[in-house]
């Protein structure tokens, strides 16, 4: 078998900008958490952020990482407390929207034309148009480099109930956006399932078929 040739790339010798653009071009797609917090000040904010995931199930704890020292970085370290909404597809364009560097003092909500909600748990706000709505509260933060990783405690899900079936959200009722590389997003596409085969189940193992 031929393979095509690679390109080779150091991070030692390029451009810090240029390895972060390769990066996120090939870890792809991403899951974008819309992370709402509230300042010290009673200031709302909101900011997507691409590299998020989830880190444990018990007790639930996800993540997500901002590079550099952004609003939600620095709410989130002062009142410990922050929701991660879905980022939908119908959403697009505020979401991207409110990625724009506003001034501390100004609100995401307002500047964007968000609506938010009361949380349940926690206190900075929902975003009413999101369908999910994770209430969390600060595990713990690590800083590598110029990024720091957020890690919070899921301690309330609000799910709308048109998402759901037999009590489980539906990916095609969802509509998650993605992120890509440069200026690229993507949506779900085709959705393709298949079960997990079990080690006994294995074809030429003792417990399976031959």
């Amino acid at each position: 078998m031929t393979f095509a040739k690679r390109t080779d790339f150091d991070p030692a010798t390029l451009e810090r900008r240029d390895f972060y653009r390769l990066l996120t071009a090939v870890v792809v797609p991403r899951p974008i958490a819309w992370v709402s917090t509230v300042s010290a000040e009673g200031v709302d904010n909101l900011a997507p952020h691409s590299f998020f995931t989830v880190s444990c199930t018990e007790p639930p704890i996800v993540q997500f990482t901002t590079v550099g020292r952004k609003d939600s970085l620095v709410n989130v370290e002062q009142t410990r407390e922050f929701v991660v909404n879905l980022a939908g597809e119908r959403h697009f364009e505020q979401i991207n929207a409110t990625g724009t560097e506003f001034p501390a003092e100004h609100s995401e909500f307002e500047r964007v034309g968000i609506t938010g909600e009361p949380s349940a748990l926690v206190r900075p706000k929902r975003v009413a148009e999101s369908p999910v709505a994770l209430e969390c509260v600060l595990h713990s933060a690590t800083r590598f480099g110029d990024s720091t990783v957020v890690f919070g405690r899921v301690v309330h899900a609000a799910v709308h109930a048109e998402v759901l079936e037999d009590g489980h959200p539906r990916i095609e009722r969802l509509r998650p956006l993605a992120r890509l590389g440069k200026d690229e997003w993507a949506t779900i596409g085709e959705v393709r399932s298949i079960p997990r085969i079990r080690y006994a189940e294995w074809p030429g193992h003792y417990g399976g078929q031959e």
